[in-house]
């Protein structure tokens, strides 16, 4: 998932005795270029509380309706196997959820250019114009292309955490990012629970109507509600219309360039290539991104093997469904036990205290992330059905849900702290591809896991990954500034942060101005 952040950097124009001694009009305090810093009051920045909230949730929500179409397709596997006659009805949803790894990268510059709002409304269009192919679908290739189409047609969080940086300053982004994974996680979840009723009353095809609907409700809302946030794109309008209503001479950070003279092609490779080279190279970005992907991947093991464990206990669809109230249980615990720890951050900033490093993000974590091995070799002895009660894996899958999304925002969170600017984009993004892919490879592994090696024996292998991938958590906590300071980004990025460390100083200056 792409994350970005103020890049430009650009410093306001020195006032003379001359130019104080005139009268000031609107645009006064501006001189050829409008930028972040003397155009403040002109970006999403300045977005009241309450339109900010919105515009997040709303951007949520499209992210969440982008997850329940990778989760709910795992109720139409058994339908799509039984009508078109075949084995491999699975693939589905490995290639949706391969290709929307590699889709979020791929739309990220796109958004930088051109605004997020045409780039959410193009992504979800195109999601919701491939739905009908499968809806319709006359054979199984049909189901396959719409189901790869759509998954490269997603845009996901690179959007959505991209938006989190345009309107909400890199100090108070913490409840916004976590609100933003939250609805992230419940996607999955929801469309989990919503696949067994589908599947139990339905004909298959509903389940692909199901997600077009969702699709063009969230689509709809955010076409009327949501306005564009990118503050390249924001400044350009408004010098454009400073133009024409005043005839001032000043140009937005594109300087009124033409498409081709603003697009370089060598600069978009290096933007995406970046996050794949930070996820090769960079040891924090690897291994928080590993531990990610293996939290995010387990639970669509889980929407893949609670058919054979609850099987057992001879559940239903719908009861297969309501079996996954325990994830979101968990992912409601986690995303409220981050207040205290997100409140305390703020009080230490506040007040300066140099101890607040970018590791200090991962405190919480060293108490959660414990929770998906223990979850795990908990489950290990009661999936084995009866005489066990049902209840008893459910409970051990609460703990599951609370590590996953504390995982999810934590690493996130990290990331963004440790690199800032531009290289947090990078990171986050190799994040996010990391869940995208590993989630859609484990529709290959989880099945035939489970049937050779049995319930038991296959949740104790997850409970050993498990506990392997959580330990880089606790190295990284005590050891990170030592491996910042060796990476071979650590320069530029803090030649980054200082740069916005000077832009934020700028910004609060202008602000005060405003007030």
């Amino acid at each position: 998932m792409s994350h970005t952040r103020l890049e430009s950097g650009a410093s306001t124009v020195p006032t003379t005795p001359e130019t104080e001694s005139k009268p000031q009009g609107p645009f006064d305090h501006i001189e050829h270029e409008l930028n972040e810093i003397n155009g403040y009051e002109y970006t999403a920045y300045n977005f009241s509380i309450g339109k900010k909230w919105w515009v997040l949730t709303v951007v949520a929500l499209c992210q969440t309706s982008m997850n329940f179409n990778a989760a709910i397709y795992s109720s139409a596997v058994k339908p799509l196997n039984e009508h078109y006659g075949i084995t491999r009805a699975r693939d589905g949803m490995a290639g949706f959820l391969i290709t929307y790894a590699f889709g979020c990268e791929l739309w990220a510059p796109w958004s930088e250019e051109f605004g997020r709002w045409i780039i959410m409304q193009l992504s979800l269009g195109l999601i919701n114009i491939w739905q009908p192919l499968a809806a319709c679908s006359t054979s199984w290739n049909m189901v396959l292309a719409s189901r790869v189409l759509g998954g490269f047609s997603t845009a996901g969080g690179s959007v959505t955490l991209g938006m989190v940086a345009d309107m909400f300053d890199p100090e108070e982004q913490q409840y916004a990012v976590l609100w933003a994974s939250f609805w992230s996680c419940l996607g999955s979840v929801i469309g989990g629970i919503c696949g067994g009723p589908v599947e139990q009353y339905l004909s298959w095809r509903w389940n692909f109507y199901v997600q077009l609907t969702f699709g063009v409700i969230v689509q709809l809302v955010h076409f009327f509600t949501v306005p564009e946030t990118r503050s390249t794109v924001m400044l350009d309008r408004k010098a454009k219309n400073m133009r024409k209503q005043s005839h001032v001479n000043v140009y937005g950070p594109n300087g009124g360039k033409s498409l081709r003279e603003r697009l370089s092609w060598k600069e978009i490779k290096k933007t995406m290539w970046r996050p794949y080279h930070m996820l090769l190279f960079e040891p924090i970005v690897l291994f928080l991104s590993l531990l990610s992907g293996f939290s995010d991947a387990l639970i669509f093991s889980f929407l893949e093997s609670y058919g054979i464990v609850f099987g057992q206990w001879n559940f239903d669809a719908v009861q297969f469904s309501l079996a996954m109230f325990a994830l979101l249980i968990g992912y409601c615990v986690a995303y409220f036990s981050f207040f205290p720890v997100i409140r305390h951050h703020n009080r230490m900033r506040k007040n300066g205290d140099p101890t607040l490093t970018p590791e200090s993000r991962l405190w919480w974590l060293l108490f959660l992330a414990p929770l998906l091995p223990i979850g795990l070799f908990g489950s290990a002895f009661v999936v084995t059905g009866p005489p066990l009660p049902w209840i008893a894996p459910l409970i051990f899958a609460v703990l599951i849900g609370t590590a996953n999304m504390a995982i999810y925002y934590a690493t996130i969170d990290y990331m963004v702290a440790a690199y800032g600017g531009k290289y947090a984009a990078s990171a986050t993004g190799g994040n996010g591809f990391s869940r995208d892919l590993l989630a859609g490879l484990c529709a290959f592994y989880t099945g035939p896991m489970y049937k050779s090696l049995g319930t038991q024996n296959s949740t104790f292998l997850l409970f050993g990954v498990s506990f392997l991938v959580c330990i880089p958590v606790y190295i990284f906590y005590w050891k990170g500034p030592q491996v910042r300071g060796r990476s071979k980004w650590a320069e530029k990025v803090k030649v980054e942060q200082e740069k916005m460390a000077r832009v934020r100083d700028e910004i609060k200056a202008r602000r005060q101005q405003l007030a």
